[in-house]
């Protein structure tokens, strides 16, 4: 993911870009708005000062975390169809989604601060997170691998309501089997024999 100024980073710049989001995500997961500056640092393997140059305010460094789970989440999608038949892709990338659900669930204080500050974080995420879904589930459909009357909306609203209710890291095993629950409602039925 390339800086607000649109120059790419140098590669090591880009890695520790990235360490430093992966860290903020999850320090951000376990302290909320406590969570230090010195310690996202340290998980990342960077000093304070790469940091700040990288992000200059706590809200700079939590809506770009929080983007790059969202940008995970969808550039996933290709890999996936790529490397797996469709339904398996839906099947990995459902287990994916649950894993930005949680967190985003971990970081909601910090996100909910900076939409007090002004700043929408959440501002496409829906509509992208939509269109992979939409992507692996055209891709299921046209190999007969799932149900053609589910829609990607159906299914996205299905997803949301596991994540709300069972996003926690504690939750986990919940959130698989409520997944699993849904997918099955996926497979294709059978054509009726007609009665004679």
């Amino acid at each position: 993911m390339a800086r607000d100024t649109g120059r790419p980073l140098r590669a090591d710049a880009q890695r520790n870009r990235e360490k430093i989001l992966d860290a903020a995500v999850r320090v951000f997961t376990e302290e909320g708005l406590d969570a230090h500056f010195e310690r996202i640092a340290k998980e990342a393997g960077v000093g304070t000062g790469t940091l700040y140059r990288n992000f200059p305010t706590r809200e700079a460094l939590i809506e770009a975390a929080y983007r790059n789970e969202v940008a995970r989440l969808c550039e996933a999608v290709p890999e996936l169809l790529a490397t797996m038949p469709p339904r398996e892709a839906l099947h990995a990338w459902t287990r994916r989604f649950i894993d930005y659900a949680t967190a985003k669930l971990g970081m909601a204080d910090a996100l909910r601060a900076v939409v007090a500050s002004g700043t929408n974080p959440y501002a496409e995420s829906h509509e992208l997170i939509q269109a992979a879904l939409t992507s692996l589930m055209n891709a299921a459909t046209a190999a007969g691998a799932i149900r053609t009357d589910i829609s990607p909306t159906d299914m996205f609203a299905a997803l949301a309501g596991i994540a709300l209710t069972s996003a926690g890291p504690a939750q986990r095993e919940q959130a698989e089997r409520l997944l699993d629950l849904t997918l099955d409602g996926l497979r294709p039925t059978p054509p009726q024999e007609p009665d004679h």
